[in-house]
């Protein structure tokens, strides 16, 4: 049996928070040796995370004399290093599986006590693929949540008048700025944080990852793209629609048309055991039959700018973008508990673009699609 070993907070470490479900701010480790789990913290930490009730053993950093190494006058960077390495060797671990994020700085000392690390980042990845049901409600909330955030937005502006190619509201331009403040409050309400998200008119929503900014001018595509994290979870989730106030072009009813044919070719095609380049492959299919490049398409080392230039979907859990990839490259196939998006989109950097995104749990049979929200075009 393999040993893992994982050395962070629970906040910034995704691997960590799958193992330890609770909000821990400072670092600390945590190991499996011989199929057995253990967790080195401060004194602080140890009751909280007996409390949870786990099947693992919670050592506080006295046992392995942090107070020893207190003396001898190392300091914070030093004093870290000392205590983790003796916690290794506390637990009898001789070799261990690290994720890619694990210190550089705990590699080399702990490297140094003759402990063989292997940096593994795809074994942490199928350890959290399939989500158990405090994840999954997580999950819900943050849909649930950021459904009432994008409502707010589109109720702005389709409240917002036309004045000469720009929304105004209440005697003021209607920004970015002021539907993202509107949005946030309204994830808040839901228990949510969302740090950054996307509101991205014109030709800002065919930039990639754009956040938006500034004036949003009446008649153009706004895509928004949201992914506020549940607080009590820490679980995403992702989902985005495309709106225009006033009539959209036939350029972009067209685009809407196509992406929402490909979003439910992907979505009728999901089930356990599909290969993910294949779902990937569905969306292609439908925009290279109505003549939009795709990244199938383009020719090698071509920038592809417009039409369907970038992946169809991910997993969905404690990143928001995690495994499994539904891309070009080949990712093995979905399986039940899989939280994935799909997430079509079709562009052109002089006009913006239409992205459609459903956020889905995969099943044996077929997939349970979690986003409850209108893909109406126009408001």
């Amino acid at each position: 049996m393999t040993d893992v070993l994982i050395i962070g907070d629970t906040f910034r470490s995704p691997e960590l928070r799958n193992e330890i479900p609770l909000a821990v701010p400072d670092p600390f480790v945590y190991l499996e040796h011989d199929g057995d789990r253990h967790v080195y913290v401060g004194s602080m930490e140890a009751p909280r995370i007996r409390g949870l009730g786990l099947d693992l053993t919670v050592h506080t950093l006295e046992e392995i004399g942090i107070d020893e190494l207190r003396a001898q006058g190392f300091g914070y960077y030093e004093l870290s290093l000392e205590w983790v390495a003796r916690a290794c060797i506390h637990a009898g671990v001789t070799s261990a599986v690290v994720p890619h994020t694990f210190p550089a700085g705990h590699l080399d000392r702990i490297r140094q006590e003759g402990i063989e690390l292997t940096v593994d980042q795809p074994t942490f990845d199928a350890r959290r693929r399939v989500k158990i049901a405090p994840q999954l409600d997580g999950i819900r909330r943050a849909q649930r949540a950021a459904e009432a955030g994008l409502a707010t937005g589109i109720a702005l502006l389709r409240s917002a008048s036309n004045n000469e190619g720009t929304l105004w509201l209440d005697g003021k331009v209607l920004t970015v700025e002021r539907v993202k403040q509107a949005m946030g409050i309204t994830f808040a309400e839901y228990g949510c944080t969302a740090e950054e998200f996307v509101v991205a008119p014109g030709p800002q929503g065919a930039a990639g990852h754009d956040m938006g900014h500034g004036p949003i001018p009446f008649g153009v595509p706004v895509i928004f793209d949201l992914w506020p994290r549940d607080d009590a979870s820490s679980c995403f989730a992702d989902m985005t629609r495309t709106v225009v106030v006033g009539p959209a072009s036939d350029q972009v009813r067209e685009w809407h048309r196509v992406t929402r044919e490909a979003l439910a070719a992907a979505t009728a095609f999901v089930r356990a055991g599909v290969e993910c380049r294949d779902v990937f492959d569905t969306g292609c299919d439908v925009y290279e039959a109505a003549g939009y490049r795709t990244q199938r398409t383009k020719e090698a080392g071509q920038v592809l700018d417009s039409g369907f230039f970038h992946g169809l979907g991910h997993g969905v859990g404690l990143e928001v973008h995690e495994g499994p990839y539904m891309g070009l490259l080949p990712a093995g196939s979905l399986l039940a508990g899989d939280v994935i998006t799909l997430e079509p989109g079709c562009y052109d950097p002089a006009v913006g673009g239409v992205r459609l995104e459903d956020l889905v749990l995969v099943t044996a049979d077929g997939c349970e699609v979690l986003t409850e929200f209108s893909y109406d075009l126009e408001v």
